[in-house]
């Protein structure tokens, strides 16, 4: 094992959207008990810190490779096309019209059971961009299109947070 490795390396997996959740958290499991920092507890600080810097990093790769918004984005950085978010905002008018429809119905929903339609909705409308981000990084390895894709999903991630905000406050 190697520090420098990537997530998919480091895990032992192939570099693809498609992940074995299954796979992956067997392999979260079998790295965190050889690194874990208690094995080397009799070996001195320095085994211990090394251990310590070896479960953060198994840990880290687990967290960007069980999401499938932050392993999409990580495909694309090792595929060369960085997200940019905080740069790159533009997005289909299509696109941004949904957007400005689903703000106006949450704005107007006046019912825990319309919030909830809603996100069922944008849930749907979420794992329908997946699918589609999934078949662009394995099937056709649009690496660009890809990053186009995971823009979106964070716009629609944020909107679910918000309709997650509003579904609690009705339920206060």
């Amino acid at each position: 094992m190697n520090l420098s490795d990537d997530d998919f390396t480091l895990f032992g997996l192939p570099q693809r959207f498609a992940l074995d959740r299954a796979a992956l958290d067997d392999c979260w499991r079998a790295l965190q008990a050889r690194v874990h920092p208690d094995r080397f507890a009799s070996e001195g600080a320095a085994a211990q810190r090394l251990a310590m810097q070896w479960a953060v990093r198994v840990n880290e790769a687990y967290q960007r490779l069980k999401d499938p918004l932050k392993r999409g984005a990580y495909l694309c950085e090792l595929r060369g096309a960085p997200i940019q978010a905080e740069n790159n905002t533009a997005m289909p008018a299509a696109f941004l019209m949904q957007q400005m429809a689903w703000r106006e119905a949450l704005d107007e929903a006046d019912s825990l059971a319309s919030v909830e339609a809603l996100d069922e909705q944008v849930a749907a409308h979420e794992q329908a961009l997946l699918a589609e981000l999934g078949r662009t990084l394995d099937g056709t390895a649009d690496a660009s299109a890809a990053a186009q894709q995971v823009r979106a999903l964070m716009f629609v991630a944020r909107f679910r947070n918000d309709i997650g905000r509003r579904l609690e406050a009705l339920d206060a």
